[in-house]
């Protein structure tokens, strides 16, 4: 077993349910408050910035995506005429 020394702190207040509901699957996986709130900050925080820092497909959906950014540009004569007109934010 590894051993980290920890340095920083994280507190935040709850409601006294949220607590006992957390200190119950503390009870349940066996460890401590502190690595049970570590992981599950952990892992929520690996899901929300998983989509922003990678895109990751398996190599049948890779080759479809391929597919479809080397296909040409439609023209959509809607957005080009909107693109053409002149900004109501210019001077």
């Amino acid at each position: 077993m590894t051993t980290r020394t920890r340095q920083e702190r994280l507190e935040f207040r709850t409601t006294s349910a949220v607590r006992k509901l957390v200190e119950q699957a503390v009870r349940e996986t066996g460890g401590s408050l502190t690595e049970f709130a570590e992981a599950s900050l952990t892992a929520a925080a690996q899901r929300v910035l998983a989509d922003r820092n990678r895109f990751a497909l398996d190599p049948e959906a890779l080759a479809a995506w391929e597919r479809i950014n080397a296909r040409p540009a439609r023209e959509l004569p809607g957005v080009r005429r909107l693109m053409d007109r002149p900004s109501p934010f210019s001077e």
